[in-house]
């Protein structure tokens, strides 16, 4: 279950809140009776509703990446938003945008590749530029090495770069509070716990062989 409370349908705003519910789910009460088109339990929404200046902001950002207006060709998009997700390790994130490719007829063998896209031979160089770009915006912070952004420059213009950033370190964004607040397919323990030792083992320093000083 989510972290945060969800919203019901008696209580959501009435004015972006209850657009997307209507949107998303039709007449029913989306906490009472989860689910959405794609699968999903749907509360990502119904704790987003939670603030509705946020779930207002965060729809505008998916109108931003979807309005005609703009420049980057969609399919770029979805590249580099699939593989942030996948490398920040959110499951809700990966799944909704491997279907969104797959919606922009992107191959089921493109799509299976993004895990391992560097070693991967059915992507064009521009491709593997933006994967590599997507990259540096989550596993390294930002870091991007010039040689990699001159690369970039040789095919997309400034305001291209620009929208790709922007859209995704959005999804860093949001690959980090899915998993933060236990939403929708992110609902998971954690998967480093400790392992347990055998029954006989001493809780002494396991690398002292018992023969003095290892130096």
């Amino acid at each position: 279950m989510p972290r945060l409370h969800q919203v019901p349908r008696a209580e959501v705003d009435q004015g972006t809140g209850l657009r997307m519910y209507n949107l998303l789910f039709g007449d029913r009460d989306p906490v009472a009776e989860p689910g959405t088109a794609t699968g999903t339990p749907g509360d990502w929404w119904t704790v987003f509703a939670g603030s509705p200046d946020a779930l207002h902001h965060a729809v505008q950002g998916f109108a931003y990446y979807r309005n005609p207006a703009r420049k980057l060709d969609p399919v770029l998009r979805e590249l580099g938003q699939t593989r942030v997700s996948w490398v920040m390790e959110t499951q809700f994130g990966y799944s909704q945008h491997c279907k969104s490719l797959r919606g922009l007829g992107v191959s089921e063998a493109r799509i299976e590749a993004i895990p391992h896209w560097q070693v991967a031979t059915c992507y064009d160089e521009k491709e593997r530029t933006v994967l590599a770009y997507a990259d540096c915006l989550s596993a390294q912070g930002g870091r991007t090495p010039d040689v990699l952004f001159d690369k970039l420059k040789s095919f997309l213009s400034d305001e291209e770069i620009l929208e790709f950033t922007y859209i995704t370190t959005l999804y860093v964004m949001h690959a980090i509070m899915n998993r933060a607040l236990r939403l929708e397919f992110d609902d998971i323990d954690d998967r480093i716990v400790e392992i347990a030792a055998p029954e006989n083992f001493a809780a002494t320093d396991f690398l002292d062989t018992g023969r003095g000083d290892a130096s």
